[in-house]
């Protein structure tokens, strides 16, 4: 059985659409290293079609060489990667294949360290079926002043705090444990 670790971006406001225009600033050697090691941790990849395909535009023509983050990249485009899609898009992205049959049963049994990207229709699917083990928010110092929640939808879940890590810039990555909810025990 697979560890399902969801990782994702958010702004102060709980803001996770678009962090391309507002994470970006807040890189920094020790930032892109965090990113690099838990992407190498990694055993395969999940991802819905939106994200998937904004990665398959990008990641086949990044060269890290030389860069503290080396490696990220190669990793990146040689992971096994599951794409979930209502209408099938190009998969031409290397080492990567379409999720078949039901999500969770599907990343139920993938072996080792699956790692998901954003907080999004498949981690609301994974958290509802019990399968996250891990949920790292990783907490940028910005107001987007609008957008989509990072976890609209997602199952009244509580989670048991890991480790934070606090990066440069003001960006804190924390790291839970959802825990199975135990009802209110009947007071008279």
């Amino acid at each position: 059985m697979s560890t399902v670790i969801v990782s994702t971006f958010v702004t102060l406001d709980g803001v996770q659409d678009d962090p391309q225009d507002w994470s970006l600033e807040f890189w920094s050697e020790e930032y892109g290293r965090h990113a690099r090691d838990q992407l190498l941790a990694a055993d395969a990849l999940v991802m819905g079609r939106v994200t998937y395909e904004a990665f398959a535009a990008t990641w086949p023509a990044v060269d890290d060489t030389g860069s503290p983050t080396e490696g990220f990249a190669d990793r990146m485009n040689s992971i096994r990667k599951y794409v979930v899609a209502g209408r099938r898009p190009s998969l031409l992205w290397t080492n990567t294949q379409p999720v078949t049959g039901d999500l969770a049963t599907f990343v139920r049994e993938l072996p080792g360290a699956t790692l998901l990207y954003g907080s999004g229709r498949v981690a609301r699917t994974l958290a509802a079926a019990g399968l996250v083990d891990e949920f790292r928010v990783w907490v940028h110092p910005v107001v987007a002043g609008g957008g989509t929640n990072v976890l609209p939808g997602w199952p009244r879940t509580r989670m048991t705090l890991l480790s934070q890590t606090q990066l440069p810039h003001g960006v804190v990555v924390l790291s839970y444990r959802p825990e199975p909810l135990t009802p209110p025990s009947n007071i008279s």
